[in-house]
């Protein structure tokens, strides 16, 4: 088995409400010096695929058709 982590995240540019609140509240409660908040999400695969390389584009291709709304969003795979 193989692990493949995925991370999305929203692009650069493209308005992000519930980062904004986290922000917003961080600064209510008394955390200052926090920059722009930015929320994402991980998704964690367990693939039956052993060859890294066929993993990680198995893991993309996922996350290309149904993981990430490409559009907006960006996406990272990492193997563990």
């Amino acid at each position: 088995m193989t692990k493949a982590i995925v991370t999305v995240m929203p692009k650069a540019g493209v308005l992000d409400p519930q980062g904004k609140a986290i922000g917003h509240a961080l600064g209510t409660l008394g955390f200052g010096g926090v920059g722009e908040v930015r929320t994402g999400k991980i998704i964690e695969l367990e693939l039956a695929e052993t060859d890294p390389a066929k993993a990680r584009a198995l893991a993309e291709e996922m996350a290309r058709k149904l993981l990430a709304n490409t559009v907006i969003e960006s996406f990272r795979v990492e193997l563990a």
